[in-house]
């Protein structure tokens, strides 16, 4: 079966297990050789290690009842995507209003600030500039289009 085939069968089986709880959605789905099948989910709120348990057991059910595996010779990961991972929706996008974020730009220059606002086209974001009276708060206005990559910036 070629990968984007299976692709399409998972999104098929895991869209209407995400009807049933809207707060939860999927970021994407990978295929590894050796039939290793890894889907990436997440939550407005987060996504808790026990909806992960449940989707993975609900999936591979459903995975192994279809029967596209002889045997069950397949493997199942269902997580949410690491800190390092770049933001792909604008779901994750809105979810992430008023963290600290890095945003590679189509021309590879960076830019760090705090996500402020998300819009249907683009995102802003501000830092502040100087320090004491000197301080200034800039703005960015970045459309989606001019993004590569956004990765949020874990703070300590």
């Amino acid at each position: 079966m070629e990968v984007n085939d299976l692709k399409e069968r998972v999104y098929g089986i895991i869209e209407p297990l995400l009807l049933e709880d809207p707060e939860y959605f999927l970021v994407f789905v990978k295929v590894k050789p050796g039939h290793i099948i890894k889907i990436y989910l997440d939550g407005d709120k987060g996504l808790p290690i026990q909806k992960c348990i449940y989707f993975n057991r609900k999936l591979y059910k459903a995975i192994e009842e279809s029967g596209w595996f002889p045997e069950g010779d397949f493997a199942l990961e269902v997580s949410s995507p690491g800190v390092d991972e770049p933001l792909v929706l604008k779901r994750q996008y809105n979810k992430n209003i008023g963290r600290k974020v890095e945003v590679e730009l189509v021309d590879g220059t960076k830019k760090e600030g705090t996500l402020t606002t998300v819009a249907d086209a683009d995102i802003i974001i501000e830092w502040t500039e100087g320090k004491g009276k000197k301080a200034t708060q800039q703005q960015l206005l970045i459309p989606f289009e001019n993004i590569k990559s956004t990765i949020v910036q874990i703070q300590f």
